[in-house]
């Protein structure tokens, strides 16, 4: 945390682009079953029969990288309130398990393509399930957070800060 009370344009600009990217990907994953089978069954390699679905988990990956060096360098601000300690560090391991699963469910999902390994796709479609849940939970607690305790949470996702 920082004495800062805002995000960048930067962290900003990747928040919402990646989750755009992330929901964009769990509502192209229709049919990647079908189309893992095929690949397997042909034994096409390379990037060969790539589809929407793969393509923007590969940008989400790249992103998310990008996203979590830029978090590192910069940090987070720090809170306008103080924060009851439980409710602090339900949103400091709700945040770390968001940025696991960003990590993960793309990886699984690339070893799962590139690899042609079907287990692989199973454990993937969970994480997915699960991140997308944990997004909701995560929206969710925005929401609460900006209408019981009206600090400007939600307005540094949409405003830069110093």
């Amino acid at each position: 945390m920082s004495d800062r009370t805002g995000y960048s344009v930067l962290q900003i600009g990747l928040h919402w682009l990646i989750a755009f990217l992330i929901f964009a990907a769990y509502f192209a994953s229709d049919d990647m079953g079908d189309a893992l089978r095929t690949r397997i069954e042909t034994g096409a390699t390379g990037t060969a029969g790539n589809t929407l679905h793969v393509w923007l988990g590969g940008a989400v990956l790249a992103l998310v990288v990008v996203r979590i060096a830029v978090r590192l360098l910069r940090g987070a601000p720090g809170t306008a309130r103080e924060t009851p300690p439980l409710l602090a560090l339900a949103a400091k391991w709700g945040h770390r398990l968001l940025y696991v699963l960003m990590v993960l469910v793309p990886l699984g999902g690339a070893v799962t393509w590139y690899g042609g390994i079907r287990e692989a796709g199973e454990v993937h479609e969970v994480l997915g399930n699960l991140l997308m849940l944990l997004v909701a939970g995560h929206v969710l607690a925005a929401i609460l957070h900006e209408a019981l305790a009206r600090d400007g949470t939600m307005r540094r996702m949409f405003r830069p800060g110093a």
